[in-house]
């Protein structure tokens, strides 16, 4: 493939109506969490834009926004739409319950290593505890996904070509 076959190629991604949909809604959902943490502490915290957990899940809105989009575009009984679902439904089932599971359990070492460290010279460092997500926050990513890529798939002047 010539240089030029892959910068086009590479120029391409960028006018995807399903890249963008997937995209936008992981924005969307990333600034969401960073507004409701400003309506929580009264603080700009821009570490929101690459935090994982939270609601909504980012996770769950990129893969919804993808599979949507990916439906709406190709058909929904298309095989690439059948393997864009699926890839939807095992990060979403992912997200709430084995990233769950590891946040949950990283809070409880941290209470361990915060009880033993009263008695004992031990490391402070503490483990990432907002890793996964609960059903709703899931759920909410999944709304914000299928949202925006109704919305963008809907904006022909953007995307006149697909």
């Amino acid at each position: 493939m010539s240089e030029e076959a892959v910068m086009r190629s590479f120029v391409d991604l960028f006018r995807n109506v399903c890249f963008w949909s997937a995209a936008f809604a992981w924005l969307i959902a990333q600034f969401t969490k960073m507004l409701c943490g400003f309506y929580r502490t009264h603080r700009l915290d821009f570490s929101y834009l690459v935090s994982t957990g939270g609601m909504p899940s980012a996770h769950s809105a990129l893969v919804s926004g993808l599979a949507i989009s990916v439906g709406l575009l190709s058909g929904f009984d298309s095989p690439i739409s059948i393997v864009a679902m699926g890839f939807a439904l095992i990060t979403m089932f992912d997200a709430s319950t084995v990233r769950r599971a590891a946040g949950l359990q990283a809070r409880l070492l941290n209470q361990i290593i915060d009880e033993l460290f009263k008695e004992h010279h031990l490391s402070e460092t503490k483990l990432k505890e907002l890793l996964g997500h609960t059903r709703i926050e899931v759920f909410m990513g999944m709304v914000v996904g299928i949202l925006t890529a109704l919305l963008v798939v809907s904006l022909p002047i953007l995307f006149a070509g697909r």
